[in-house]
């Protein structure tokens, strides 16, 4: 006769196993459900990514003086959006090389070459004055605010855009300046919005600036 299979009743072993399979598969339903819901959530509201976050944290308060001796602050340039360059008037070839670059690209744009400001911010405050400022932004042929002020404003305003420079020591005890080479392109309320590298073309520089016009 063939054997008959044995019932699993409750109580036993092999039931309390059954039960606890059950169990185990009713708990990865519900886990799988949670983790869908968690998904389509993430979907709806995409999290903020690295990049975003450090974006959020350009720019801030700040105070600076321009050539006339008039305090400049970030708020001063709200209601205009606005490039900022970091550098210094004795600067040999990245900081003049950027200025009529930045002129060259107002030009550019025509009629809506007026709708931002160019602000040049001096990083050698022990050496470039008020009226240094004034005299070398002068020679781009274009408005330009050009901006110092003391050591510790320029600190401030340095570590708000995260801009790097330091002093190089030179022969016979003169120095110069290593610093960032990006253009901060800032919105009408000061607001980070994108950067002109360096070394990127002239017409995708040109497209930003059209674009932080248009979204001002």
């Amino acid at each position: 006769m063939p054997a008959r299979k044995a019932a699993i009743m409750p109580g036993t072993e092999a039931g309390g196993r059954l039960r606890v399979v059950r169990i185990a598969l009713w708990g990865l339903v519900a886990l799988a459900a949670g983790v869908a819901a968690y998904l389509f959530l993430q979907g709806r509201s995409a999290p903020v990514t690295p990049a975003q976050s450090y974006a959020s944290t350009i720019g801030g308060p700040f105070v600076l003086t321009d050539p006339a001796g008039k305090a400049v602050s970030n708020e001063t340039l709200k209601g205009k959006p606005f490039a900022i360059f970091f550098g210094f008037t004795r600067c040999p070839d990245v900081c003049p090389t950027t200025l009529n670059r930045m002129a060259a690209l107002r030009k550019g744009l025509g009629a809506d070459g007026d709708k931002f400001n160019i602000v040049f911010v001096s990083v050698d405050p022990g050496h470039d004055k008020p009226a240094d400022i004034g005299q070398y932004v002068a020679l781009f042929g274009t408005p330009i605010i050009g901006l110092t002020g003391t050591n510790a404003q320029i600190a401030q305003v340095v570590k708000a855009y995260h801009v790097f420079y330091e002093t190089v020591p030179q022969r016979g005890g003169d120095y110069t300046i290593d610093h960032t080479a990006t253009v901060f392109l800032m919105g009408r309320q000061g607001e980070f919005v994108t950067t002109i590298d360096h070394q990127e073309g002239q017409d995708t520089a040109l497209a930003k600036l059209k674009r932080l016009i248009a979204a001002s």
